[in-house]
């Protein structure tokens, strides 16, 4: 069959009539499994094992109450918040639904038919999507043998540099002084960082926003702050980019974040000790696996995430997320050339992990003794 042939069937099987040819052949971001069949250790969408803190919890309650009401437009409330807690003016400071809607934005503003998206070849699955989505140039950059990303790849390309730090599966990341190099060598672009993981061991370039007006930092409140569910992600920036997504704000959806996800930011940044306390034991509890997989003779990349990228030399990543889905325990199988061999797994309790390590084991045994 030929490409134009799985296209045409493809739209025929999936697609009504009246689906514009400019999506015709757009290939959706596929989210991590929710399934709803049995009870699992949910080992595969970086959530958070922990649940929010008590005030995140009353402050929903009681906004609830006022659910007839628009949000504010503004956010004015979580915005001073964030602002406050990390040294910005509110005015360098948008709130999104998630930070999936303000990577979008990114995409939306600093990308177009003369200005392609930078990004690279293993990394966070939604970044080709918002390309091809926006209809713009993309320009995948190769990961080092070792799945990092090397700075001076990037020095000479034109285009809008996105880089997820710590990246997604592999958790490595850059130093903040790598990132700084690259914001000084190309001060005609844009760089847009992705900080969806950097409160488990990273480096934060917020601190650089009032230095560089090419940098956009973009965090969100799903991982460290136990609140995927809700919903909230954030831009910082200097007033002019913030302006920039703004304009695309309210040109789309102006109550883009409800009244109880608000309410949730700002109590969890209020009560911010409780999910550095939470950080904390994701990242022993990271250490401990990622010690107990090397013994099982697994290799594993040096994660800086909620989760840990890994492969064992005895059993191919599908192999080991179906046979671990069948014992009740799900981890992510990314496809694709250089992923399929691995699996990323989110870092859960103690509990969660060692339950992990005892099935793994159990797996390979069985394995070796079907070889011998």
């Amino acid at each position: 069959m030929s490409s134009g042939e799985a296209d045409a069937e493809r739209r025929e099987i999936f697609m009504s009539v009246f689906f514009t040819e400019r999506f015709a052949q757009l290939e959706p971001y596929t989210p991590g499994e929710q399934p709803q069949d049995r009870r699992y250790i949910k080992l595969n969408t970086n959530e958070s094992p922990f649940p929010p803190s008590p005030g995140v919890t009353a402050a929903v309650e009681e906004e609830a109450r006022r659910l007839q009401l628009y949000s504010d437009p503004e956010s004015r409330i979580v915005t001073r918040a964030i602002a406050e807690h990390y040294g910005l003016e509110p005015e360098e400071v948008l709130v999104g639904n998630g930070s999936d809607e303000l990577l979008n934005f990114a995409f939306m503003a600093y990308c177009d038919e003369g200005c392609p998206a930078l990004f690279p070849d293993v990394t966070y699955g939604f970044y080709p999507v918002f390309a091809e989505l926006n209809r713009v140039p993309m320009i995948e950059v190769p990961l080092r043998e070792d799945f990092s990303v090397c700075i001076e790849d990037y020095l000479e390309l034109d285009g809008t540099a996105f880089l997820a730090n710590p990246n997604a599966p592999t958790g490595i990341a850059l130093k903040a002084e790598e990132i700084e190099r690259m914001l000084r060598a190309r001060p005609d672009r844009m760089h847009v960082i992705d900080e969806a993981y950097v409160d488990f061991g990273a480096e934060s370039v917020l601190p650089l926003v009032h230095k560089y007006e090419n940098l956009l930092v973009i965090q969100t409140f799903s991982k460290s702050r136990s609140l995927a569910g809700a919903r909230l992600g954030f831009a910082a920036g200097q007033a002019p980019l913030i302006r920039d997504l703004n304009t695309l704000k309210y040109s789309t959806n102006p109550y883009n974040v409800n009244r109880m996800t608000s309410a949730a930011g700002t109590a969890a940044i209020r009560e911010d000790e409780y999910y550095r306390r939470n950080a904390q034991v994701i990242m022993e509890n990271r250490a401990w696996t990622a010690k107990e997989l090397k013994r099982l003779g697994f290799e594993v990349t040096d994660s800086r995430s909620n989760f840990l990228f890994a492969r064992s030399p005895a059993l191919p990543g599908g192999e080991l997320y179906r046979a671990l889905k069948k014992r009740g325990i799900l981890v992510r199988h990314l496809k694709g050339l250089r992923l399929d061999p691995f699996v990323r797994i989110t870092i859960g309790t103690r509990e969660q992990m060692e339950a992990l390590i005892r099935e793994t084991e159990k797996l390979l045994k069985t394995e070796a003794r079907e070889d011998a």
